[in-house]
Protein backbone atom coordinates (compact mmCIF):
# COMPACT_ATOMS: atom_id res chain seq x y z
CA UNK A 1 0.00 0.00 0.00
CA UNK A 2 1.60 3.44 -0.62
CA UNK A 3 1.50 6.57 0.70
CA UNK A 4 -1.01 8.34 -0.81
CA UNK A 5 -3.54 5.47 -0.14
CA UNK A 6 -2.76 5.10 3.21
CA UNK A 7 -3.01 8.85 3.70
CA UNK A 8 -6.46 8.70 1.50
CA UNK A 9 -7.69 6.09 4.12
CA UNK A 10 -7.32 7.87 6.88
CA UNK A 11 -8.87 10.73 5.66
CA UNK A 12 -11.78 8.87 4.79
CA UNK A 13 -11.42 7.91 8.21
CA UNK A 14 -11.72 10.59 9.83
CA UNK A 15 -14.39 11.81 8.53
CA UNK A 16 -16.35 8.21 8.47
CA UNK A 17 -15.64 7.59 11.88
CA UNK A 18 -17.05 10.56 13.92
CA UNK A 19 -20.05 10.90 12.40
CA UNK A 20 -20.87 6.94 12.32
CA UNK A 21 -20.41 7.23 16.51
CA UNK A 22 -22.72 10.39 16.12
CA UNK A 23 -26.02 8.48 14.43
CA UNK A 24 -25.36 5.31 16.37
CA UNK A 25 -24.84 7.17 19.40
CA UNK A 26 -28.61 8.53 18.98
CA UNK A 27 -27.76 11.75 17.80
CA UNK A 28 -26.22 12.72 21.40
CA UNK A 29 -23.39 14.92 21.89
CA UNK A 30 -23.18 16.33 18.47
CA UNK A 31 -20.63 19.09 19.57
CA UNK A 32 -18.43 16.29 20.80
CA UNK A 33 -18.49 14.59 17.58
CA UNK A 34 -17.85 17.39 15.54
CA UNK A 35 -14.83 18.49 17.68
CA UNK A 36 -13.31 14.99 17.17
CA UNK A 37 -14.00 15.06 13.57
CA UNK A 38 -12.56 18.28 13.00
CA UNK A 39 -9.51 17.93 15.04
CA UNK A 40 -8.87 14.13 13.58
CA UNK A 41 -9.24 15.65 10.00
CA UNK A 42 -7.07 18.39 10.44
CA UNK A 43 -4.54 16.03 12.19
CA UNK A 44 -4.04 14.09 9.58
CA UNK A 45 -4.30 16.75 6.99
CA UNK A 46 -1.58 17.98 8.62
CA UNK A 47 0.54 15.37 8.79
CA UNK A 48 -0.32 14.28 5.28
CA UNK A 49 1.32 17.73 4.05
CA UNK A 50 4.45 17.23 5.86
CA UNK A 51 4.93 13.99 4.27
CA UNK A 52 3.73 14.87 1.10
CA UNK A 53 6.15 17.94 0.64
CA UNK A 54 8.72 16.76 2.99
CA UNK A 55 11.09 16.75 -0.21
CA UNK A 56 11.24 12.73 -0.76
CA UNK A 57 9.15 12.56 -3.58
CA UNK A 58 9.84 8.96 -5.21
CA UNK A 59 10.00 10.37 -8.42
CA UNK A 60 12.18 12.93 -8.49
CA UNK A 61 15.96 11.34 -8.99
CA UNK A 62 18.19 14.99 -8.38
CA UNK A 63 17.68 17.08 -5.40
CA UNK A 64 16.67 20.08 -7.22
CA UNK A 65 14.18 18.78 -8.80
CA UNK A 66 12.94 17.81 -5.29
CA UNK A 67 13.16 21.15 -4.20
CA UNK A 68 11.53 22.14 -7.19
CA UNK A 69 8.55 20.08 -6.83
CA UNK A 70 8.19 20.91 -3.20
CA UNK A 71 8.27 24.80 -3.68
CA UNK A 72 5.57 24.18 -6.60
CA UNK A 73 3.21 22.49 -3.92
CA UNK A 74 3.71 24.94 -1.41
CA UNK A 75 3.06 27.74 -4.03
CA UNK A 76 -0.31 26.02 -4.53
CA UNK A 77 -1.32 25.40 -0.92
CA UNK A 78 -0.20 29.20 -0.40
CA UNK A 79 -2.52 30.24 -3.06
CA UNK A 80 -5.45 28.37 -2.07
CA UNK A 81 -5.32 29.23 1.53
CA UNK A 82 -4.90 32.82 0.53
CA UNK A 83 -8.32 32.66 -2.18
CA UNK A 84 -10.37 31.02 0.27
CA UNK A 85 -9.65 33.08 3.38
CA UNK A 86 -10.20 35.99 1.81
CA UNK A 87 -13.50 34.97 0.24
CA UNK A 88 -14.91 33.85 3.98
CA UNK A 89 -13.43 37.23 5.09
CA UNK A 90 -15.51 38.71 2.18
CA UNK A 91 -18.71 36.07 2.97
CA UNK A 92 -18.37 37.50 6.39
CA UNK A 93 -18.17 41.14 5.78
CA UNK A 94 -20.76 40.88 2.72
CA UNK A 95 -23.24 39.38 5.22
CA UNK A 96 -22.86 42.16 7.92
CA UNK A 97 -22.84 45.17 5.40
CA UNK A 98 -25.99 43.57 3.22
CA UNK A 99 -28.16 43.13 6.46
CA UNK A 100 -27.09 46.26 7.77
CA UNK A 101 -27.61 48.08 4.69
CA UNK A 102 -31.04 46.49 4.54
CA UNK A 103 -32.02 47.73 7.23
CA UNK A 104 -31.06 51.20 7.11
CA UNK A 105 -32.77 51.19 2.98
CA UNK A 106 -36.07 50.02 5.22
CA UNK A 107 -35.93 53.28 6.81
CA UNK A 108 -34.62 55.71 4.01
CA UNK A 109 -34.78 55.06 0.21
CA UNK A 110 -32.32 58.18 0.09
CA UNK A 111 -29.61 55.66 1.11
CA UNK A 112 -29.70 53.28 -1.16
CA UNK A 113 -26.39 54.38 -3.28
CA UNK A 114 -24.64 54.56 0.36
CA UNK A 115 -25.24 51.22 1.29
CA UNK A 116 -24.57 49.30 -1.76
CA UNK A 117 -21.20 50.97 -1.90
CA UNK A 118 -20.87 49.60 1.32
CA UNK A 119 -21.28 46.27 0.52
CA UNK A 120 -19.13 46.38 -2.41
CA UNK A 121 -16.26 47.50 -0.80
CA UNK A 122 -16.68 44.17 1.22
CA UNK A 123 -16.76 42.34 -1.55
CA UNK A 124 -13.75 43.46 -3.11
CA UNK A 125 -11.70 41.57 -0.41
CA UNK A 126 -12.54 38.50 -2.27
CA UNK A 127 -11.17 40.25 -5.26
CA UNK A 128 -7.69 41.19 -3.68
CA UNK A 129 -7.71 37.56 -2.13
CA UNK A 130 -7.91 36.67 -5.59
CA UNK A 131 -5.14 39.21 -7.13
CA UNK A 132 -2.67 37.70 -4.34
CA UNK A 133 -2.83 34.69 -5.37
CA UNK A 134 -2.52 35.60 -9.30
CA UNK A 135 0.81 36.97 -8.47
CA UNK A 136 2.17 33.68 -5.75
CA UNK A 137 1.14 31.12 -8.74
CA UNK A 138 2.45 34.02 -11.32
CA UNK A 139 6.10 34.79 -9.88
Amino acid sequence: MSMKEIISVLLLLSIVVPFGAYFLSGKKHGKRYLVTNIVSFFTVAVVASVFIFSGKVEAASEAVEVAQASAEGWRYMAAALVTGLACIGSGIAVAAASSAALGAISENEKIMGKALIFVALAEGIALYGLLVSFTILGG
